[in-house]
């Protein structure tokens, strides 16, 4: 399952620059990237499969497209602001709108009219409206003779006016993105919405239909589906660039595209970095995520409200944890990682073959080495020295931090508190979403318990946040007293300004602060003799790459809008094949081989209205499309640019694609559209919403 996640052994994989190059002007190249609308794979398009996406293609499908704040992908689907998603995307806001009463996770929702539409509390939706390279002008900030600190903090400073410049000039949200680890930088420009309702949902056991068991596989069986209204100016948002609808879907061996926001992927990483992935963070990782959920089953052990409160967090956890256990075992393989250290050294044997490529970028591998390695302890350490809760102890950090940085000039502030970032801050913090105290407690205890367990008891942050207490009484004490679960307590503190935090005397405000000094001191320690370095020596190597190969590659995903393309297409499979496409037949099947029992049991509309459904309806569907964890939501399209299908998972063997692609049996997974129809008119008696999408209407 992809929310904010992803061997092959073949070395046409970005790994190899040098033979990818040679590939990608061939037509055996892979159906490889995520590639920036900016420059789209028009020649590997052109030359493989015959097609050239024009402008006006790429103008319609980006301004189709939309990227969900809270994690996830999704796009129009009417003219009418309809927004299609995943469900396991609208999750988060399913709970924030429920009561132990009206379970909408659990039982969906569907909204008949648009007076019935449930507005969701803090949810944001962007749509990118335009880009531009300002490069030239983020590197111009640096004068020679400055050190790398000084560097790092005229980037930062830069940035930040760029972007306040932009939304004073345009009113978009303005983000410069840093592309290729600091190869270029493109100011992207947002048209945001806060007003999103909430249209329908199917229940989960239909969304997540196979569950833990099935998550990350396939054959799937999955209506892994929501919808969204999009308002502006208390109206529906009318708008001409939307998805039209193709129930047909994809034939076998189609080529279909995916335009969506993926999060990260760490493919240009350095050998000494994967190694440092591999023998000190995923170990952290999984531990601290095996631990979290441990605490959270425990609480969630006390009753089905509790159940209820935590299953969306536990949903998250369990869904990291399987990700990031099939990535683990990627770094883990002793092939893949010789093929990664092959192709670096290829490729600075290369660069070592000139003398002024050389001199200009030939350090700084060892740069990055030496960096990595002498700071795994330090990161370690401020892993576990930080204020880590759900919800209420962040946003005390929050507040704290917030009333101290907005003091300083624009340029000279903590990351997220620049002017141009305060709007989407104070949408947070003011969010009116329900905080339940019980929950806040547990998870406070847990996080305080874990920063003892590994740092110890004389370790200063414990002491400053525990101060002689264990973490029970410390998370009991807190939250009890706390007033921040107000969203109206929250914004007098804003209002009042440092004054006000400092005499406050709620005691998670307390506790915020009394952490805050060594918080800031770990990110200025990392910042300064971290981050700085890393920054030039990662530019360097990206400046390399240009003058090499130039732009033919793409950049490590940015939860920013990429394309990706492939094929319908299935794979080898457990000594068979896996089919193309799945139907209700293998669904009602795989139900019933499981006795319709725990995570493959039916809703029981399902089997009600069985007779009325054509069981040989397209379920789901599998393509050699290139994403990760960040596509989830994302529209499957066709050359029409009539949507086909909506990504929802990867299968196991794509996990690795955090680190490089394999078209062999890495597959893209994906609701097709026709069980989306079939489900909206015969199981959830929507027809009118159907009639919307399919424009009947």
């Amino acid at each position: 399952m992809f929310t904010k996640r992803w061997l092959s052994f073949s070395l046409v994989a970005i790994l190899s620059l040098a033979l990818l190059f040679v590939a990608r002007n061939s037509f055996s190249a892979p159906d490889e990237g995520m590639w920036t609308f900016d420059n789209p794979p028009v020649k590997i398009l052109k030359e493989k499969y015959g097609f050239v996406p024009t402008k006006e293609w790429l103008d319609h499908i980006r301004l189709s497209s939309v990227r969900f704040m809270d994690g996830g992908s999704g796009s129009f689907v009417s003219p009418h602001g309809l927004v299609m998603t995943n469900h396991h995307v609208a999750m988060g806001q399913l709970q924030k709108i429920s009561t132990p009463e009206k379970n909408y996770v659990e039982t969906g929702f569907l909204a008949r009219t648009r007076e019935e539409e449930i507005k969701c509390p803090d949810l944001e939706i962007n749509v990118l409206v335009s880009m531009e390279n300002v490069t030239d002008r983020v590197r111009a900030a640096v004068k020679p003779g400055m050190s790398d600190a000084e560097a790092l903090k005229a980037r930062q400073a830069v940035i930040a006016e760029i972007e306040k410049e932009s939304l004073q000039k345009t009113g978009l949200r303005s983000n410069v993105i840093s592309l290729y680890h600091g190869g270029e930088y493109w100011l992207y420009r947002y048209k945001k919405y806060t007003d999103i309702r909430l249209v329908m949902a199917p229940e989960r056991q239909a969304a997540y239909f196979g569950g833990d068991s099935d998550n990350f596989t396939y054959p799937r069986y999955d209506l892994d589906v929501a919808f969204f209204r999009v308002y502006e100016n208390g109206k529906p948002l009318e708008t001409p660039h939307y998805l039209r609808w193709n129930s047909q879907g994809a034939g076998d061996g189609e080529l279909v595209f995916v335009s969506g926001n993926p999060g990260s992927t760490d493919r240009l990483y350095t050998y000494a970095e994967l190694e440092m992935l591999r023998d000190y963070r995923y170990p952290l990782m999984l531990n601290y995520i095996n631990k979290f959920i441990a605490a959270l089953r425990e609480y969630a052990a006390q009753g089905k409200e509790q159940q209820r409160r935590a299953l969306g967090i536990i949903f998250g956890l369990e869904n990291a944890k399987k990700a990031y256990t099939g990535e683990y075992q990627a770094l883990r393989n002793k092939d893949l990682m010789a093929k990664r250290k092959e192709a670096e050294e290829k490729f600075r044997q290369l660069i070592a073959s000139r003398p002024e490529w050389q001199q200009a970028y030939g350090d700084a591998w060892d740069v990055v080495a030496r960096v990595v390695r002498k700071n795994i302890e330090f990161s370690r350490r401020s892993f576990y020295q930080n204020l880590r809760g759900y919800r209420l102890p962040s946003l005390a950090l929050t507040i704290v931090q917030y009333v101290t940085e907005v003091k300083k000039p624009d340029g000279e502030r903590l990351p997220g508190y620049h002017d141009a970032q305060l709007n989407e801050l104070k949408f947070m913090l003011f969010s009116p979403a329900p905080v339940y105290k019980d929950l806040e407690e547990a998870v406070l205890r847990f996080g305080l318990q874990l920063s003892l367990e590994a740092l110890g008891p004389e370790d200063e942050f414990v002491q400053a946040a525990l101060q002689g207490k264990t973490p029970a009484e410390v998370a009991r004490e807190v939250i009890a007293g706390t007033k921040l679960n107000d969203p109206a307590f929250r914004k007098k503190l804003i209002e009042g300004g440092e004054e006000a935090v400092q005499k406050c005397q709620d005691p998670l405000i307390q506790l915020a602060r009394r952490v805050d000094p060594l918080i800031r001191r770990n990110i200025k320690k990392s910042q300064d003799e971290i981050e700085s370095v890393l920054v030039k020596a990662r530019e360097k190597i990206a400046q390399a790459r240009f003058a090499v190969y130039g732009k033919d590659a793409y950049p490590d995903a940015t939860f920013t809008l990429r394309l990706a393309f492939g094929v319908v297409k299935g794979y080898p499979y457990n000594g068979t094949r896996a089919p193309y496409k799945t139907t209700l037949y293998g669904l009602f099947d795989r139900a019933v081989s499981f006795d319709n029992q725990g995570e493959f049991a039916l809703p029981q509309r399902f089997w009600e209205r069985k007779d009325k459904l054509d069981l040989s309806t397209p379920v789901n569907f599998v393509s050699t499309c290139d994403i990760i964890g960040g596509n989830s939501g994302s529209p499957v399209i066709n050359r029409q640019g009539e949507v086909v299908g909506l990504i929802f998972d990867g299968n196991i063997e794509s996990l690795s694609g955090r680190f490089m692609y394999d078209d062999t049996r890495a597959r893209a997974v994906a609701v097709h559209t026709a069980y989306i129809i079939e489900g909206l008119r015969k199981l959830y008696d929507a027809g009118f919403l159907a009639d919307e999408i399919e424009g009947k209407k």
